[in-house]
């Protein structure tokens, strides 16, 4: 949990001081930080902790093998981030779904750290009347479908209600972007 300071519909981080602490804190003086312009509003005095769920957005989403039809489709509850590029996958999705190994790639973590992880394939993916092939990274221990499989479904994201949905200005097909193609 990060203590934050409530501010509208915002949360900013409380300051920390030079060694690390919160600037509340005892070795501080005990004093708590407050931005000039809301001094007179005591209720932003007060620290509060949100729950990190706040502002994720989950879909129910199909994986198949294409190659493979034999295999059963999985249903799946997927984290879907804009921030993300591509589609990963836990290992054991990977090995239910008899996904081969591409090749190995090296990813950045939201952490900032580096690391070597396989690159698999092909994966169809499904939302309502949407579809996309894909490739998928393995890693983590939950579904996490990025921009590249968002963008070819043309599904939207609804921090709203907190959903996954088709693009309501193109509903029954998907709709891409091909800017600077001229058709000669």
């Amino acid at each position: 949990m990060i203590s934050v300071w409530p501010i509208g519909n915002w949360a900013l981080p409380l300051p920390k001081s030079s060694h690390g602490d919160w600037k509340c804190s005892r070795r501080c003086g005990g004093t708590l930080w407050v931005p000039p312009f809301h001094r007179t509003r005591p209720d932003l005095r007060q620290r509060t902790s949100y729950p990190d769920s706040i502002g994720l957005i989950r879909g129910y989403f199909t994986l198949s093998n294409p190659t493979r039809p034999d295999l059963a489709p999985l249903e799946v509850s997927a984290l879907a981030d804009s921030g993300a590029v591509h589609l990963c996958i836990p290992e054991h999705l990977a090995i239910q779904l008899s996904l081969a190994e591409l090749e190995r790639r090296e990813m950045v973590l939201a952490d900032g750290r580096r690391r070597t992880v396989p690159y698999v394939g092909p994966v169809e993916v499904r939302f309502g009347n949407r579809r996309c092939f894909t490739g998928a990274m393995v890693l983590g221990n939950e579904v996490l479908l990025g921009a590249i499989p968002m963008q070819d479904m043309d599904l939207v994201l609804r921090p709203q209600l907190q959903s996954v949905d088709v693009n309501p200005e193109s509903p029954n097909i998907p709709l891409s972007v091909a800017k600077g193609f001229q058709q000669g």
